[in-house]
This record gives structure tokens, sequence and C-alpha cells, in this order.
């Protein structure tokens, strides 16, 4: 790849400020820029002009369709694709994309996840632009962003709400700022994602009926060798993935995406992309995007992309690091703690509300983040344990327990470091470390929220975060807004907030085995699944801030909670079906054989020397054979638990991580047993060092 291209080629296929500007008329793209940058409603009358500047520049890379692009409430995306063809006299057509065409679309809205707010026989749905993020080219169409309705109005995607919590946000920090004589167009979250995932062998893949139709293993013994000696994280790349890296980014690229830093992950065949910072939605639509074409971009190399949660048992999970920040369209991040931070007003406040809103409604946050890959992951190998805590490092650590605590607080002077030798550079030390063990972790002017799984969408947290800060903002708002002594009573009420919710804020190992029942002491929740997390939204108090902020109605809180519990149970019910087809298919009848060729030349042996010993085999049998009667009788049992689920999405949620999860596990234990002993040759699908180290 040409270096001095990459200015050139980077954002290729997007329909980006460049292009407006150079394709629209000026007072148009005035227009369009003021709904893009403060928020303000789009004016009709332009839509016509974009629509056929968009449809102009498509076809000039090639473009034949259309499609608006949503994200339907699966986690996934969704697109239906229209031509630009229209009939124009006689036999002949034009291409042509029409202002009405731009703004609304009209997929079917019946066969996507409803939560039950809506009839299978009621189909209309709507598509609407959303002109602040670009469009794109892809594969011969125009990809136009766009948000999710029904035709009653319900919001049947992730964009629609998260729109509106920005919004929210918005809304409220003006209100804050505004105490403090600062004044914005707009105020935005930006997020950079982080996104974890493991590359395997094509052709190794295929060979495992678990990974096809579910994305993880549902067996596998340990390799011999894994992640022990810590040599993959930061290793070298492998010839292979080093193409397909660089394949990725100039892909990426091509779209517009800041893919900025590559590197191996801690695991064997783990692998981490981190792109650079940009405005929240954006940042939604870039992820979703990333996921998509690295899957593609690996079909390119030989290799699939895995991007569940827990495909490898015993080594490390992947996650996708949210790091979440606040800033004003004049360059103000107020999250950015200044050199005294004890004496920063407003990042105080700011704080303050941060935490409060983190510990008032930890368990809405916590089930946010809530799926069956994810439940495997939490709480081990470098994924942050599923209670949810605050840290906020040495500096503002030391801060806060001076305010809460009345300790004295000794700012922390800026130092210089150096590994004491005189040609070695003089490099700056932060003034805190970081905690890979903090689900959210203060890490300089942002915080990072660490218990997204690498197969979420990143719009879920972030609906949550941006919509319970701005009910907390809004709640010092109306404290804050009648003070008579504004400096007084804003620092009055900071100390309260730290106070009340001091007890979320934990600076030390999340992994220790003192943090679980301190945690319980301090009446934090510490819900390990989906089925235990995610009746929090369920609750009074908990829809009520999405009511009170406009970004859900109590209907639609309700049915996104009712479609995460159900896509629990039908993900669960998918891998307990995996995992009977291939322990009655392919292991059951693997580890018979192999039994019964030892059975054969036991018997052999005996024939010729009667009394020749044969006791490591004799054993070797009986193991054998024990396992697999014993994964066979717990076969029969899961195949029972699984005939007897309830109706109801809670119960049914319930009846699957405490009964059948648990099955399924048992069903594991001794197949994974059976394979440690079976002959290689027997074996009936590859191994767990087959599936890490084949990519050389």
């Amino acid at each position: 790849m040409d270096i001095m291209n990459i200015p050139e080629m980077f954002g290729e296929n997007v329909f980006n400020d460049v292009v407006m500007r150079s394709t629209l008329p000026k007072e148009v793209y005035k227009s369009l820029r003021k709904t893009i940058d403060a928020g303000e409603p789009i004016d009709m009358s332009i839509a016509d002009t974009v629509a056929n500047a968009m449809k102009d520049w498509a076809v000039s890379k090639g473009a034949t369709h259309y499609t608006h692009w949503f994200q339907p409430l699966t986690n996934l995306t969704a697109e239906k694709h229209d031509s630009f063809i229209e009939p124009c006299g006689g036999d002949g057509v034009i291409m042509q994309l029409t202002g009405k065409s731009l703004i609304v679309g009209e997929p079917d809205a019946s066969s996507f996840p409803s939560g039950g707010s809506r009839a299978t026989c009621a189909a209309r749905g709507y598509t609407a632009w959303d002109p602040t993020s670009p469009a794109f080219v892809k594969e011969g169409t125009l990809y136009i962003p766009t948000v999710f309705v029904s035709y009653t109005g319900e919001t049947l995607d992730k964009k629609a709400p998260l729109l509106k919590s920005m919004t929210a946000l918005d809304r409220a920090t003006k209100r804050i700022l505004k105490l403090f004589g600062i004044e914005c167009r707009k105020v935005s979250t930006t997020v950079g994602p982080e996104q974890e995932y493991f590359l395997v062998d094509k052709d190794v893949y295929e060979q495992r009926e678990d990974l096809i139709l579910t994305g993880r293993t549902l067996f596998g013994a340990p390799a011999p060798r894994g992640q022990e000696l810590e040599d993959h994280y930061f290793g070298v790349l492998k010839p292979r993935i080093s193409e397909f890296m660089r394949d990725l980014d100039k892909t990426l690229w091509s779209y517009g995406i800041l893919a900025k830093t590559k590197h191996n992950e801690v695991a064997p065949a783990q692998h981490e992309l981190a792109p650079v910072f940009t405005t929240t939605n954006i940042a939604v639509d870039n992820n979703q995007l990333t996921m998509e074409i690295m899957k593609k971009v690996a079909q390119r190399h030989g290799m699939v992309c895995l991007l569940h949660e827990k495909p490898f048992e015993g080594i490390n999970g992947s996650g996708k690091h949210n790091n979440w920040s606040l800033s004003t369209d004049t360059g103000l991040n107020l999250l950015d703690p200044g050199e005294h931070p004890e004496g920063n007003g407003l990042f105080m406040l700011v704080l303050a509300c941060v935490i409060a809103a983190v510990d008032k409604y930890q368990g809405i946050l916590r089930a946010s983040v809530a799926s069956a890959g994810n439940d495997h992951r939490l709480g081990a190998n470098e994924a942050p344990p599923a209670i949810i805590s605050v840290y906020l490092g040495d500096q503002l650590g030391a801060l806060v327990d001076s305010i809460v605590l009345g300790k004295d607080y000794v700012p922390t002077a800026p130092v210089k470091g150096s590994i004491g030798v005189p040609e070695s550079p003089i490099f700056p030390i932060d003034s805190t470390d970081r905690n890979r063990t903090s689900p959210f972790a203060f890490t300089g002017n942002k915080f990072e929220f660490r218990m997204l799984g690498s197969s979420a969408s990143v719009a879920d947290p972030n609906v949550v975060l941006n919509t319970i800060v701005a009910e907390e903002f809004c709640v010092a708002a109306e404290k804050l807004e009648r003070s008579e002594n504004f400096r007084k009573d804003c620092k009055a009420y900071t100390e309260k907030l730290l106070k009340v919710h001091y007890r979320v804020i934990f600076n030390y190992n999340g992994y220790g085995p003192e943090w679980e029942p301190e945690a319980e002491r301090r009446g934090l929740l510490n819900n390990k699944n989906t089925a235990d997390a995610v009746p929090e939204f369920f609750k009074q108090e908990n829809i009520d801030v999405f009511v009170d902020q406009g970004v859900y109605t109590q209907s639609e809180a309700i049915a996104r909670a009712k479609i995460q519990l159900e896509n629990y149970v039908k993900t669960i019910r998918i891998e307990a079906l995996t995992m009977l087809d291939m322990a009655k298919k392919q292991i059951y009848p693997a580890v018979s054989a192999y039994v019964g060729e030892l059975c054969a030349n036991l018997a052999a042996k005996k024939s010729v020397v009667a009394d020749l010993p044969c006791a490591e085999e004799e054993a070797l049998i009986k193991t054998l054979a024990s396992c697999n009667e014993n994964m066979m009788a717990a076969v029969r049992k899961l195949e029972a638990d699984l005939s007897d689920i309830p109706e109801g999405e809670r119960e049914a949620s319930q009846r699957m991580a405490h009964v059948v999860v648990p099955d399924m596990e048992n069903i594991r234990g001794f197949a994974d047993q059976a394979e440690k002993l079976c002959s290689a040759d027997y074996w009936p699908f590859p191994t767990y060092s087959d599936l890490l180290f084949s990519i050389k």
C-alpha cells in the first residue's frame, strides 16, 4: 500500500463533508450542515437537491441501488435494496432518487422483534433518514443510515433511542453549563469502541458444528498451551494475520472509519482493533459496519472472524471497551479535570452526577450489556466482574476520599519518569494507574465502560449511559437553578452526591476474593447472568428514567426487555440442541468406537498371554466407557429439561439460566474428559490446539 495515498483514499466511499461541499449548492449545504452540527430540523425543501446529488455521486462510484440501512432489535443491521431506475417514456429508464425516497422508506416491520408491541399481521413500518450519519456506497449500493419505527410510532430499532438519548443529554448538559455561564450550540457524547475478536482457519472452522451454529465451542478440552506464557499479547503478527489487518485497515479507511490501533490480544488467535473517538451515533454505525467488514475480509483470507464473547473456554474472552466522553461544540471536554480538579467546580459536579447515575441505575447499566455470550465472559480473564463499580484512580480517588472521609488531600504534582539510562527519554507519568478489572473506570478525560461484549451493539449501553446521566444533570439543575449563592450551593450539592453514592467507588482489584462480599455489604447488585440482570428493566423506577427523558415510552422500555430475554432463551436453546446433536452423533459414537478398538486389542493380547499385564488399558477402557455413559445420562436430563420450558420470557430465562445451562456444563465436563483420553484418530472434530494454533 502506498502510504502517500491514504489521505486521498480515506473516506472515498462516503458521502462526507468534502463531497457535500463540492456537490451541493452553497445554501443547501449550509442548511444541511445546520441540521448536522446544531441539531436543527431538516429543511424538507432541500431534500430533492440532496437526494439527486447523493444519487449522482453514488452512481459515479458504481452504485445501481440504494437502501435504508437500519439497526433492528437483533444486534445486527438490516437492508432492503431498491434500484435507482425509474420508467421514462416508452421503454426507457432514468436513474433517480427523490427527496421522499431519501427521507422515508417502508420496509416490512412484522418479522423483526417487537417484544409484543406489534402483532405479526401489523406489517407496516417506516425508516427515516438520519442526516447526522453519512451515507456510503458499498458493493454497488448507496447505504442511507436511518431510524426504524412502526406504523403506530413505536421505535423498533437501536438508532432512534440512541439519538433521543443524545438529545436528552445535550439538553440537560446545557442547563448545567448555563449555571457556570458557558454557552454552546451543542453537547455531544463521543465514543471509541475498542473491538476484540478471534481469527481461526476457515477449513478448521468448517469442521466444528458448534462454531458454525452458535459462534462458540460447546466442547473442547484445554490445549497443552494456552495464554500462560503471555507471549501473544502485542506479539509479532503472523504473516496471514498481518495481511488480514492490512486489508482490513484499507477497507475501513475507505469507509471513513478511523481504525487507529491493531495488535495481538492476550489469548492465542485473539486480536484487537481500536478506532479514534467520534460522535456516538456515528461510532455505533461505524462499529456495526466494522464487524461486518471484519467477517468479509477474514473470508477473503481463508479465515473466519469470531465475535462471540467466549468462543473458547479457559482463555480470555472478547469484549468491546466503550470509551465515553462528553464535549461541547466549542471544544470543552466536561470530563477533563485539568491540573487542579479540586478547584474545578464544573468538572467536580459533572463527575459527581456521573457517579450518582451509575450507582442509582447500576441495574440497568449492567442489564444493557447482558447476553448469553457475555455471561460466559464477565468475571474472569481480564473481563470485569458483573458488579458495577467506579474506578477513579489515585488522584481523583484521594480527592473524593478527602471530601467523603475528611482526609487531607494533597494534590499530585506532575512527575517525570526515566529508566535511569542517560540515553533514554524522560517521559511523563500519568496521575493515575489503570484498573483492568473495573467495569467503569475513569481514564484521564473519559470513562471506559469495559463490560460490553464483543458482538454487542454499542447503542444499548450508550442509550442507558446518556439517559441516566441526563437525568442526574436535570436533578442537579433543578436544585441549583434556584440557588442564591451558586458556588457555595454547587460545592455542597457535589459533596452530598459523592457522600451518598460513595459505595459505588472501588479503586482496588475487582478479582479479589474480598470484593463480592464487600459489594454485597455495600448493597451493590451482582447479577451474574442475563436472566437475573434484565428484569431490572421492568422496575418502574428504571422505566421512569427513560420516559422522563423522552427516550422510551413505557411500552417501548418493556418491549426491549422482553426481546432481550427472548433472545437469551432462543440462544441457549440453539446451543443446547447443537450440543445434543454433537454429543449423540459425533462424540458418543467416536468414544464407543475407540473403546471397541481398545477392547479388541485387549482381548487379542490376553488370548495370546492370559496373564499379560494390562491394568492401564483396562482402566482406560473403564474410564472412557464411564465418561460416555455419564455424558449420555446428562444428555437425557438436558432433553427432559428442554421439553419443560415455561411460556413467559422471565420464567423461561430463569429455567435456561439455572437448569439448562448447568445441564450443558455437566455434559461438557464428561465430553472434555473423554477428549483428553481418546485417540486423536477417533476424535470427531478439531481440538483447541487445531483452532488456536493453525494460522501461521
